[in-house]
C-alpha cells in the first residue's frame, strides 16, 4: 500500500489548497507542502530495499482480462525520478508562497501543482504501460493549466494550447508503441516486457514500435524540431518553469528513454536516430539561447540543449553513456531549477527578466547574485562544480562514437555545443548580474525574502557538494539508477573532478575558451544572426494548425450539413459495406438444421406486423396516425414474446409501449399535425435501397444463424439461476446479477436520457424558443370534455391499486415474472393516468416531487448496493442471498439484489415522471396565449362536475386539474390565464 500512497497523495492533497486558502495563504501553502513532504517520506522508506537491490512492487487487478492493472514498481530509476519530482516540489511550494502575488489564486495554483506532481509520480512508478499512459495524458492536462495558469496573458492561454497540442500529439503515437510492445511481449506489465528485450528487437515490428515511442519521448522532451513549444511555455509563472524544466514535464521523455533502454537500446536505429536527434538539438537549442534576452526564454532553450545532451548520451547505447546520462540529469535539475529560481527573483525585485535591461545587480542582489553565478557557472560546466563532471563524462563518450564511419564528427560537434552552453551560462551571469550599474531599473532591485532565495541556496549547495565530493554524494546513487536503466552490471567507474590529461579535458578547455569568446563578440554575431535568414518554428506551428483547422472544416461543412437522414444514411450504408465483406469472405453454405413447422397464429401475426411495418411507411407524415401503428407494432411484438413464453419480455414491452405513447401523444401536442413532405424521388429511392438492402442482411443472418447448431449461454442462466443468484426467474437474475453491471449502466444511460429531455423543454421555456411557444395557437377546436368524469373518478379509485400491484410485481420479480423495471413503469402509468385524467395542473399542485432525486437515489443505491460487494472480498455487483424460515411455517427470500431493484424502480420512475413533468410545465405554458384566443376559438373550460356545470378552478385551454364535487378549488398557480 506504500507505494499507491505515494502516487495518490498528490492527488487526494490537491483538494486542500482551495479549502485552506480561506484560512489565509500560509495554511495553504503549509498543507500542499505537508501532502509533498509526506508522500517524499514514504518513497524514503522504500529507499533501503532498492539500494540493496530489491525492487518493490504492488500490483491490484483491475481488468486482467484487458491486460490492465493498478501495478506500481520501485527500481533505482523509479526512485530517483520519484525523488527529485517530490523533494524539488516541495521546494517550488516553498518558493511559490512568496513569488506569487496577492492577486493571484494561491490555492487553485497549488491544486494544479499537486494534480501534475501526483501525474509525474504516476509516470515513474507505474509498472503497467496501459496505466503508465494515463499518467502521461494526465501531465498534458496539469501542465496545460499551469502554463496557462495566468488566463489574462494571451501568450499564457498560447503556450498552454501548443504544450497540450503537440505533447498530447506524441502521447497518441507512444499509446500505439507501447501496445505493440505488449502484444510482443505478452503483457502490458513493464517488469515482464524489459525481460523480452531479444524477443522485441527481433521482431518485424521493432521499427514501428521504436519510431512511436521515440514520437513520443521526443515531443514530451522538446526535442528538435518539436523542441518550438518548450519555450512558449515560459508564460507560466515561474514556480511552474522551474518545475517543469527541472524535474518533471520535460524529464518524462528522458525518463521513458531511460526506462525502455534494454529493450530498445543497443541496434543502429536507436543509435542513429537518438543520438542523432539528441545531438541536433543540443546544438541548436544552445545557439538558440545564446541570443534570447529575456531571461527565462534563454534558460528554456538552454534546458532544450542540456535535454539533447542527455538523450544522445542514452542514443550511444553504451552501459558508460547511459551513467553519464543519468549522473546529468541529476546535476540539471540542480543547477537549473536554481538558475529558474534566481531569474523569478530577478523578475520579481527589479520588474524586467530583458537582459538588455539589466547588469551590476551583484551589488545590489548579493545573495541572488551569489546563487545565480555559481549555478550558471555549472550550467557552463566549470570546475569545481558538477555540471563539469557530468560534461566532462559526455566528452569522454562523444570521443569513443563514430558516426557513419566518421570518428571526429560527433566529437567536434559535441563540443561545439559544450561552447555554446558556456557563452549563454556567461551571458546570464556576466550580463545580468556583474558589469555597469544602472539607474533605469523598473524598481529598486533587492534581495527576496528568505522564502524566495533559501530554496535555490540548497540546490546550490548540492551543486558544490556534488562537485567536490562525488564519490561520496553522487556515486551510490548513480551506480543504483543507472544499474536499473541498463539492466545488468555496469562497468567500474569512479567520479572524480580530476581524471589526468584526456581528450575530454581538451575539449572542455576549447568549449570554454570559445565561450568566453563568444560572450566577447555577442553583438557581432548577433548581427550575424539576425541577417541570416531562419525558419520560425512557431510561425509554421500556426500555419500547420491553421492550415489543419482549414481542411476539416471543408471537410465538416460537406460532411455535417445537419440531416439525420444523411447521417443514418452514412451509418447504415457503412455497415452494409463492411457486412458485405464479411459475407463476400466466408462462407455460404445453407445450414442443415431443420425448420420448425410455422402454425397458422404466427403466420397471422407476422402478417399483421409486416402490414403495421408497411403502413408506417405509407402513412408516416401523419404523425398521430404514425405513432398509433407504432403502437401497433409493439403490441404485437408483446403477443409474440407471450407466444414464445417471455412473459418478462412481455411485460417489459407492453409497459414501455404504453409510457412512451403516452409522453409521444403528450409531446405532439406541440408538433405539426404531418410532417413536410421535402424529400426528394431520388432520395427516397436511396433511403429505399438501403433500408430494402438492410432488411435482406439482418434477415439473411438470422436465418443463417437458426439454420445452424450453435451453444447458447442460456444452459448455464438456467442451471445457475438457483444456486448462483438466488432466484427462479432466470430473466431477473441475469439482469440483477449475472449482467448486473449492463443494467447498471443501462439506468445511468436512462437518468442521463431523462435529464437531456429536462434540459430541452427548459430551453424551450426559458430560451429564443420561448417567444414562438408563448404564441402557439391550435390548429383545431378542442375537444368539449377534456377530462370526463368516469375517467377521472377510475383513475382516482385505480391508483392505490396499480400501486399495489406494482409493489406486488417488485416484490416476486426474483422468482416470478416481474423486477424493478417493470414495476417502475407499472408505478409510472398509475400517475401518467392521473395526469391524463385529472389534467397536469391538478396533478402538479398534488404530487410535489423532485424527480431528480429520484433519479439520483436510484443510482446511488444500485451503485452502493454493488460496491457493497467489496467489503465481502467479492466482485462488484455481485449479490448474495439467504433463506429465512420463521415460526408457522413462514418461508421467504432476502438478496441484495432487492436494493439493486430498488435502484432501478426509483430510476424508471424518476425518468419517467421526469419527462411527463417538464411537457406539464411547457403545456402550462401555452395556457395565457390560449386563453387570450377569440371567442370563437377558445376551447370549453375543462374539469369535470357533479352537477354539470364548468369548474370554476379550470384553466382555458390549459391541461390543469379537474375538482370532483366538494372538492376545494385549488388556488392558481400562475402558470396561466383563467377561463
Amino acid at each position: 500500500m506504500t507505494l499507491a500512497w505515494i502516487v495518490l497523495l498528490p492527488f487526494l492533497g490537491a483538494a486542500l489548497p482551495g479549502l485552506l486558502i480561506r484560512a489565509g495563504r500560509d495554511a495553504c501553502a503549509l498543507a500542499t507542502g505537508a501532502v509533498t513532504l509526506l508522500a517524499f517520506i514514504l518513497l524514503l522508506t522504500l529507499a533501503p530495499a532498492v539500494f540493496a537491490g530489491e525492487v518493490v512492487q504492488a500490483r491490484w487487478d483491475w481488468l486482467p482480462a484487458l491486460g490492465l492493472n493498478v501495478t506500481f514498481f520501485v527500481d533505482g530509476l523509479g526512485l530517483f525520478f520519484a525523488g527529485l519530482i517530490l523533494a524539488i516540489g516541495l521546494l517550488i511550494i516553498i518558493y511559490a508562497r512568496f513569488y506569487l502575488s496577492k492577486d493571484d489564486p494561491m490555492g487553485q495554483f497549488y491544486a494544479y501543482l499537486l494534480l501534475f506532481q501526483g501525474a509525474m509520480v504516476g509516470i515513474v512508478l507505474s509498472d503497467n504501460v496501459l496505466l503508465l499512459l494515463i499518467f502521461w495524458e494526465l501531465t498534458s492536462l496539469s501542465s496545460f493549466l499551469l502554463i496557462g495558469y495566468w488566463k489574462h496573458l494571451p501568450e499564457g492561454r498560447q503556450g498552454a494550447r501548443m504544450a497540450l497540442a503537440v505533447t498530447g500529439m506524441g502521447g497518441l503515437s507512444m499509446i500505439a508503441g507501447m501496445l505493440i510492445l505488449g502484444d510482443i511481449a505478452g503483457s502490458y506489465d513493464l517488469t515482464v516486457i524489459l525481460q523480452h528485450g531479444a524477443e522485441i528487437q527481433a521482431s518485424p515490428w521493432y521499427i514501428p514500435a521504436l519510431l512511436l515511442i521515440l514520437g513520443g519521448c521526443f515531443t514530451k522532451s522538446a526535442q528538435f524540431p518539436f523542441h518550438f513549444w518548450l519555450p512558449h511555455a515560459m508564460a507560466a509563472p515561474t514556480p511552474v518553469s522551474a518545475y517543469l524544466h527541472s524535474a518533471t514535464m520535460v524529464k518524462a521523455g528522458i525518463f521513458l528513454m531511460a526506462r525502455m533502454w534494454p529493450v530498445l537500446a543497443g541496434t543502429d536505429a536507436w543509435f542513429y536516430i537518438v543520438a542523432t536527434t539528441g545531438l541536433a538539438t543540443m546544438v541548436i537549442a544552445a545557439w538558440i539561447a545564446l541570443f534570447k534576452d529575456d531571461l527565462k526564454g534563454l534558460l528554456a532553450f538552454s534546458t532544450v540543449s542540456h535535454l539533447g545532451l542527455i538523450t544522445m548520451l542514452f542514443g550511444f547505447g553504451t552501459p558508460m553513456a547511459a551513467v553519464a546520462g543519468v549522473f546529468h540529469i541529476l546535476n540539471h535539475a540542480t543547477f537549473k531549477c536554481a538558475l529558474f529560481m534566481t531569474a523569478g527573483i530577478v523578475d520579481h525585485e527589479a520588474g524586467t527578466r530583458d537582459a538588455r535591461r539589466l547588469g551590476g545587480l551583484a551589488g545590489l542582489m548579493p545573495i541572488t547574485a551569489t546563487i545565480a553565478t555559481v549555478a550558471g557557472l555549472s550550467m557552463a560546466g566549470l570546475p569545481p562544480l558538477n555540471g563539469f563532471l557530468s560534461k566532462e563524462m559526455m566528452l569522454e563518450e562523444a570521443t569513443h562514437s563514430v558516426w557513419a564511419g566518421n570518428p571526429w564528427l560527433l566529437p567536434a560537434l559535441a563540443t561545439l555545443g559544450a561552447l555554446f552552453s558556456v557563452a549563454y551560462s556567461f551571458r546570464y551571469v556576466f550580463h545580468v548580474f556583474f558589469g555597469r550599474r544602472r539607474d533605469d531599473y523598473p524598481h529598486h532591485p533587492h534581495d527576496p525574502p528568505s522564502g524566495m532565495y533559501l530554496p535555490p541556496a540548497l540546490l546550490v549547495v548540492l551543486v558544490v557538494l556534488i562537485g567536490l565530493l562525488p564519490a561520496v554524494v553522487a556515486q551510490p546513487l548513480v551506480e543504483v539508477v543507472a544499474g536499473a536503466v541498463t539492466g545488468g552490471r555496469l562497468p567500474e567507474f569512479h567520479l572524480s573532478l580530476w581524471h589526468g590529461l584526456t581528450p575530454a579535458l581538451g575539449m572542455s578547455l576549447i568549449a570554454t575558451a570559445g565561450g568566453a569568446f563568444l560572450l566577447w563578440r555577442h553583438d557581432a554575431f548577433n548581427r550575424i544572426r539576425l541577417a541570416t535568414p531562419r525558419p520560425e518554428a512557431k510561425a509554421i506551428f500556426e500555419a500547420t494548425v491553421n492550415g489543419l483547422a482549414g481542411i476539416c472544416n471543408v471537410m465538416i461543412d460537406g460532411l455535417h450539413n445537419g440531416s439525420l437522414r444523411r447521417y443514418l444514411a452514412f451509418f447504415v450504408a457503412a455497415a452494409l459495406a463492411v457486412g458485405g465483406a464479411a459475407f463476400m469472405s466466408g462462407e455460404h453454405a445453407m445450414g442443415l438444421r431443420p425448420p420448425t413447422p410455422a402454425p397458422l397464429v404466427p403466420i397471422l401475426g407476422w402478417v399483421l406486423l409486416v402490414g403495421a411495418c408497411i403502413a408506417l411507411v405509407a402513412f408516416h407524415h401523419n404523425r398521430l396516425l404514425s405513432l398509433i401503428i407504432v403502437g401497433v407494432v409493439g403490441l404485437v411484438v408483446s403477443i409474440a414474446f407471450i407466444y414464445l413464453s417471455a412473459p418478462d419480455l412481455a411485460l417489459t414491452q407492453i409497459s414501455v409501449e404504453v409510457v412512451t405513447i403516452i409522453l409521444l401523444l403528450l409531446a405532439l401536442n406541440f408538433l405539426p399535425k404531418e410532417t413536410p413532405r421535402e424529400s426528394r424521388p431520388s432520395r427516397h429511392l436511396r433511403d429505399g435501397v438501403l433500408a430494402g438492402l438492410s432488411g435482406i442482411g439482418i434477415g439473411g443472418l438470422i436465418y443463417l444463424v437458426m439454420s445452424r447448431d450453435f451453444t447458447s449461454i442460456s444452459e448455464f442462466h438456467l442451471a445457475q439461476s438457483q444456486p448462483g443468484g438466488g432466484g427462479t426467474n432466470v430473466v431477473n437474475v441475469i439482469l440483477v446479477d449475472f449482467r448486473g453491471f449492463d443494467t447498471f449502466g443501462e439506468i445511468i444511460v436512462l437518468g442521463i436520457a431523462a435529464l437531456a429531455i429536462y434540459a430541452l423543454l427548459d430551453g424551450a421555456l426559458h430560451g429564443p424558443a420561448a417567444k414562438s411557444l408563448s404564441s402557439w395557437i391550435p390548429d383545431q377546436e378542442r375537444a368539449k370534455d377534456r377530462h370526463p368524469l368516469m375517467m377521472v373518478v377510475a383513475t382516482r379509485v385505480m391508483l392505490p391499486l396499480s400501486l399495489v400491484v406494482g409493489v406486488f410485481i417488485f416484490l416476486r420479480g426474483h422468482n416470478e415474472p416481474g423486477g424493478g423495471f417493470i414495476a417502475g413503469l407499472v408505478v409510472a402509468i398509475a400517475f401518467l393516468m392521473q395526469y391524463m385524467a385529472s389534467g397536469f395542473g391538478w396533478a402538479e399542485r398534488r404530487m410535489k416531487i423532485d424527480y431528480h432525486a429520484f433519479i439520483a437515489w436510484g443510482v446511488l443505491i444500485a451503485g452502493l448496493t454493488g460496491a457493497g460487494a467489496w467489503l465481502a472480498g467479492r466482485p462488484f455487483l455481485t449479490s448474495d442471498y439467504t433463506h429465512v424460515h420463521l415460526p408457522l411455517h413462514i418461508d421467504f427470500e432476502l438478496a441484495t439484489a432487492m436494493a439493486f431493484d430498488t435502484g432501478v424502480f426509483l430510476t424508471v420512475i424518476g425518468s419517467v415522471m421526469l419527462a411527463l413533468a417538464n411537457l406539464s410545465r411547457l403545456a402550462r405554458r401555452t395556457e395565457a396565449p390560449i386563453s387570450k384566443q377569440p371567442m370563437d376559438f377558445r376551447p370549453t373550460p375543462e374539469g369535470p362536475t357533479v352537477t354539470g356545470t364548468p369548474n370554476s378552478d379550470a384553466v382555458g385551454g390549459g391541461m390543469a386539474g379537474a375538482r370532483l364535487a366538494g372538492e376545494e378549488a385549488a388556488p392558481d398557480d400562475g402558470s396561466g390565464g383563467r377561463s
